[in-house]
């Protein structure tokens, strides 16, 4: 398959009648196929996941209807491509048996198929909302808290595991040494 790279094919605007794209979100790079009205790979390309990269490609497409899979970057890119104002369909990462279950494992090929399932029907991606920015910050402070408390419960636990063995009873032991007795007051 021969990559096209620019905006024209042979004179004609590759960007008319309605646009389905699938992207393949990965850590540093995605992969993005764009099919036209028939189905038709007209655009295959990989660009840097970040706000800027997603801006400036995305950004002067027209509106049309782009899929990806839940992971760790569909939080934000999905906002983005919504407020560019494109029609975002998050589809389950699990539930889309055909990439999960694919021999071929590439980033490339995961595109297209994500492009395709949205063209031919949103619902077999299982789509799914993902909650919005201040309710992601919310749960990540949450989240944040339970890790603290779960690690400082394991430290207590610990230092109790390890001067039970030596010491019969902890509490009547600290207070009846000084050094023991200063730090508990």
């Amino acid at each position: 398959m021969q990559k096209i790279s620019t905006m024209q094919k042979r004179g004609e605007n590759i960007f008319q009648g309605q646009l389905t794209i699938g992207v393949d979100l990965g850590d540093r790079s995605s992969a993005y196929c764009v099919l036209n009205e028939a189905g038709e790979i007209v655009l295959e390309h990989k660009l840097a996941t970040t706000p800027e990269a997603m801006k400036q490609v995305f950004g002067s497409m027209p509106r049309c209807r782009i899929a990806m899979q839940t992971g760790t970057h569909s939080p934000w890119v999905s906002r983005l491509l919504t407020a560019l104002g494109h029609e975002v369909i998050v589809g389950h990462a699990q539930k889309v048996r055909l990439i999960t279950k694919s021999r071929r494992k590439d980033d490339r090929l995961d595109a297209r198929t994500l492009a395709r399932l949205a063209r031919i029907d949103t619902e077999l991606l299982s789509p799914v909302k993902h909650r919005s920015a201040q309710a992601q910050l919310h749960l990540a402070e949450i989240r944040a808290r339970a890790g603290l408390v779960s690690a400082r419960t394991a430290l207590v636990n610990a230092a109790r595991g390890l001067v039970k063995p030596t010491v019969s009873d902890c509490t009547n032991a600290a207070r009846s040494s000084s050094l023991g007795k200063s730090r508990m007051d």
